[in-house]
């Protein structure tokens, strides 16, 4: 009888975890501690070391299926379990022979994981058109995140311009974090959480940046950024940033954020609609800057011009409390008397 490894509990409240991709295959022979396999959840991707040495026997789960938490995924050492037979009714059989599917590579969604009709003809051949890609890693998390946002956040964006002459755009990250953390204070409703029938006010200020990565979008946290030099916020950001393309932040590092801040830089466009980090109730976007004419005094003059975003979760923040505070942000960064 060989080690039976199961799907570990990964904390943070997880049920479940996709195989992004595994790291030895059936037949090799494997150290203990040695890295097995790749596991994606919805914060980010870890390695998991084999937790018995010996040759793996039997690979239970393919990459790219999404299992919950207890799931049989390998054996190691002893001989290969039989597979069980697919459980299907006969007229599911005749249809899989006839549709050219394989049922013992079909995951049943019936009772006790019983193979239906529906289940064949999802898995049936179909004609090509285009190239498929399956949705794996960091997409999927993404589809499933924003899915999940958009279906239970009823959400409303709130946009006004900002003169950015007066802002170091070197610094322009950092300053908008040190702006937006000093405008939550004043706005708590968007520094929240809403849990069933109560609203919880956070204490802390530990602000999501959205990074974009060849995978897709990451959202580190840069923690306490109340306390924060912008100088510290500034070697904490590009930190996080190098390590969210290179995919070597920690899983800790990418989860507990209580607002996010998103700015795209030249590709931010005009204005853009970002949309809330759930379970976050609003997020800020700042858009392309750029030197455009405005009024001063009745003068057209020439400034550095972007509009800031906020979108915000409309059960917990109202209109004109998300206003004031997008104003307050604006107003700390074009400083005193603009």
């Amino acid at each position: 009888m060989g080690y039976e490894f199961k799907l570990p509990d990964l904390g943070e409240g997880l049920t479940e975890a996709e195989i992004a991709r595994w790291l030895v295959a059936e037949g090799d022979e494997i150290a203990e501690d040695q890295p097995l396999v790749e596991i994606a959840t919805d914060k980010t991707t870890v390695e998991i070391p084999s937790p018995a040495g010996g040759k793996v026997a039997q690979i239970l789960v393919g990459e790219g299926e999404v299992v919950p938490v207890g799931t049989l995924l390998v054996v190691i050492g002893g001989e290969a379990a039989p597979r069980a037979a697919p459980q299907a009714t006969p007229a599911v059989r005749q249809l899989a022979k006839e549709a050219g599917v394989d049922l013992g590579l079909v995951r049943g969604t019936g009772p006790s994981g019983r193979i239906t009709e529906a289940d064949v003809r999802g898995a049936a051949p179909r004609a090509a058109e285009g190239r498929r890609e399956r949705v794996r890693g960091v997409r999927r998390q993404i589809v499933e995140h924003l899915t999940r946002a958009h279906r239970e956040v009823p959400a409303v964006t709130f946009v006004e311009e900002c003169d950015f002459s007066n802002v170091d755009l070197g610094l322009l990250l950092p300053l908008v974090l040190q702006a937006t953390v000093d405008s939550l204070r004043e706005f708590p409703e968007l520094n929240a959480r809403l849990e069933g029938d109560e609203i919880v006010y956070l204490d802390r200020y530990d602000l999501g940046v959205a990074i974009q990565t060849d995978d897709g979008l990451v959202v580190p946290v840069v923690r306490s950024v109340d306390t924060r030099t912008v100088e510290e916020l500034r070697h904490e950001v590009d930190r996080l940033a190098e390590g969210a393309r290179a995919g070597t932040l920690a899983p800790e590092e990418l989860r507990g954020s209580t607002f996010t801040v998103t700015s795209a830089g030249k590709l931010g466009g005009f204005v853009v609609t970002p949309l809330v980090n759930y379970p976050e109730v609003g997020i800020l976007g700042v858009h392309r800057i750029a030197p455009r004419p405005v009024v001063r005094e009745g003068e057209i003059v020439v400034r550095q011009m972007g509009n800031v975003s906020v979108t915000f979760d409309h059960r917990v923040v109202d209109g004109v409390r998300a206003a004031a505070f997008t104003l307050a942000m604006i107003g700390r960064l074009e400083g005193p008397g603009s």
